[in-house]
């Protein structure tokens, strides 16, 4: 399927969220499905326990790849130390997901305790 040559119909919100509390594991927050385009304009990560390491990362899908000649993962966030109680919200700015794309954080720490929440608007598409 050739991500160009897909045309948008109706869409869904849908809230996601994920507790990262294995250290070091790459957690999967969402996955655009096969038959959606998605737009995710909210993510916001909280750490509710001990100091972490989090990385959030943007991964292309093979199709989406070579549709758009874009590389296969991108750092969100990288590295970023975090205390008990910090946060971060990423407002203001729409990150276009296409079929097969994913958004995967990572928690490195004793003990991690990483809250993630993102809203995606997922567009049906039409193959034509």
């Amino acid at each position: 399927m050739a991500v160009s040559n897909n045309v948008v119909t109706n869409s869904r919100f849908k809230t996601v969220n994920l507790r990262c509390d294995t250290d070091e594991a790459v957690e999967t927050l969402y996955t655009c499905p096969a038959n959606c385009r998605a737009h995710m304009s909210m993510l916001h990560l909280v750490n509710a326990g001990g100091t972490v390491t989090v990385d959030v990362e943007f991964n292309r899908s093979a199709a989406t790849q070579a549709a758009l000649g874009v590389d296969a993962s991108v750092h969100i966030l990288g590295g970023k130390n975090m205390s008990t109680g910090d946060f971060i919200q990423f407002l203001g700015a729409v990150m276009v997901l296409e079929p097969g794309d994913t958004v995967a954080v990572t928690a490195d720490g004793t003990t991690p305790l990483v809250d993630v929440i993102a809203t995606v608007e997922e567009f049906f598409l039409i193959p034509g």
